[in-house]
């Protein structure tokens, strides 16, 4: 009997139990089906996955109790057009990690770090994880190697974190964001490919596409993120069959997707039969006065449309690399593809450190405090800006992330200004990383990876006599 058919027998023979009913034990499983006990262990795991069971150690294997009701399966069948169009002649592949590199530059101790994308460590749960991670190398198979598309408890918990009816069988387990992105661009549009940016728009997406050999092509944000009606016109005009996109606090310019837009966005991209790669990468850097959040695109999206990207990274550690790759239908069979060929799987002890740290008490107490801190930080730094270089203060400040995304006067060079400030001792993030053709004239700041809240003050202060030198 192969693990296939053993997983739909034992499906058939758990939906006979009653919820929280302990199914037979893996020893008996073994006897019953003349089967080995890796082929038990696997056809447990996947049902895991699937919801149908849960296992709890020491304890055994139990009929999962009823979820909600699951999401109405819709209608993939435009990925199979999506996943096989071909381009011309593919350019070479450009592997540029300027901007990359710039955000992951250690400043030295004497400078006031802006630049980083990352809090400072006294804002991140360092002693919560290192307990995670010693209690995670204790767990029996802990050192074993983990199922291709990650630990079934953990995928549950991406799954149940997303929504909509987003089950476990829909995540692959990723090593962080950035190789979510990866997969995803290289699993889903072919070499010579445009695929559609936001303008301006996270760097480090921009070097995983060109490295891709993909040609980004701008769509044009405003205060409320991307124009749809730009957006529609690069469809035509492009052909592009993706889009990749930051609908919540959108780095860098911190906007956040209305409505209105989420619904045209998604009609753009079925009209043109081509995927939305939703990176959220900062649902878990709210800030404690920003009132409810919108759900994930992905949250409601039945035919797929959506490749959904969620990462630990930020608000836990630079190095938990752990994040989620959501997708339903074919496109899933080919990002699980790609992420074997590239990396085989995640570290099993990073995975079960990661799930010890989501599932303690200690973690929803993290995020509260950390959406406190990044609240007063950020209205710290606004209010020195507004004394001491107003004109560097942006119209709205965002509610989430932990950056600003401040306009220079006309004129001013934002290499120029980055330079300035850098000499007086504040590092910053020079504007044009951010765009693919012409830059406008900005500068990213950030207020989460300087040493204490007190620094922001001074370099506000630092940044007006940038500002002065170079206008």
């Amino acid at each position: 009997m192969s693990v296939q058919e053993l997983t739909g027998t034992l499906r058939a023979m758990v939906m006979r139990y009653s919820p929280g009913e302990r199914i037979p034990s893996s020893r008996e499983l073994v006897e019953r089906y003349r089967v080995s006990p890796v082929s038990v262990s696997r056809a447990v795991r996947e049902l895991v996955a699937e919801g149908v069971v849960v296992s709890r150690p020491g304890a055994g294997v139990f009929r999962a109790e009823p979820g909600p009701a699951p999401a109405v399966r819709g209608d993939f069948s435009w990925q199979e057009v999506a996943l096989s169009a071909e381009a011309g002649a593919p350019p070479a592949r450009v592997v540029d990690a300027s901007g990359v590199l710039a955000a992951l530059a250690l400043a030295p101790p004497e400078v006031i770090d802006l630049n980083s994308g990352y809090p400072h460590p006294s804002l991140l749960p360092e002693r919560a994880l290192a307990g995670a991670l010693a209690r995670a190398a204790r767990r029996p198979g802990a050192w074993g190697r983990p199922p291709l598309e990650g630990l079934p408890e953990l995928r549950g918990w991406f799954a149940r974190e997303l929504g909509g009816g987003v089950t476990a069988a829909e995540v692959l387990v990723t090593a962080g964001g950035q190789s979510a992105l990866t997969c995803a661009l290289r699993s889903l549009a072919p070499p010579g490919a445009p695929v559609l940016v936001e303008s301006p728009t996270y760097p480090g997406l921009l070097a995983v596409a060109r490295a891709a050999g993909l040609r980004p092509v701008p769509v044009p944000v405003d205060a409320d993120g991307v124009i749809p009606e730009r957006l529609a016109e690069a469809f035509a005009a492009s052909g592009a069959r993706l889009f990749v996109c930051q609908p919540l606090f959108q780095n860098p310019t911190g906007t956040v997707l209305p409505v209105e837009r989420r619904r045209a966005v998604l009609a753009a991209a079925k009209r043109a039969g081509a995927f939305v790669v939703e990176d959220d990468f900062a649902r878990l850097l709210v800030h404690a006065d920003a009132g409810e959040l919108p759900p994930p695109l992905a949250a409601d999206d039945p035919d797929g449309t959506v490749v959904h990207v969620r990462s630990l990274t930020k608000a836990a550690s630079p190095s938990l690399r752990v994040g989620a790759l959501v997708a339903r239908g074919p496109a899933l069979a080919r990002l699980r593809s790609v992420q074997a060929v590239d990396s085989f799987f995640v570290p099993r002890p990073l995975q079960e450190a990661a799930l010890e740290l989501v599932t303690a008490t200690d973690w929803p107490r993290h995020l509260r405090a950390l959406a406190r801190e990044l609240a007063e930080r950020r209205q710290l730094f606004a209010t020195a800006l507004a004394r001491h270089a107003p004109a560097l203060l942006p119209p709205r400040l965002p509610r989430g992330g932990f950056h600003l995304w401040l306009p220079l006067p006309a004129g001013t060079e934002p290499a120029a200004f980055a330079a300035a400030a850098l000499r007086r001792g504040v590092a910053l993030s020079p504007g044009s990383n951010y765009f693919t053709a012409e830059p406008a004239p900005h500068v990213r700041v950030g207020f989460a990876a300087a040493e204490t809240p007190a620094q922001l003050a001074t370099a506000a202060h630092h940044l007006a006599g940038a500002l002065d030198s170079t206008s």
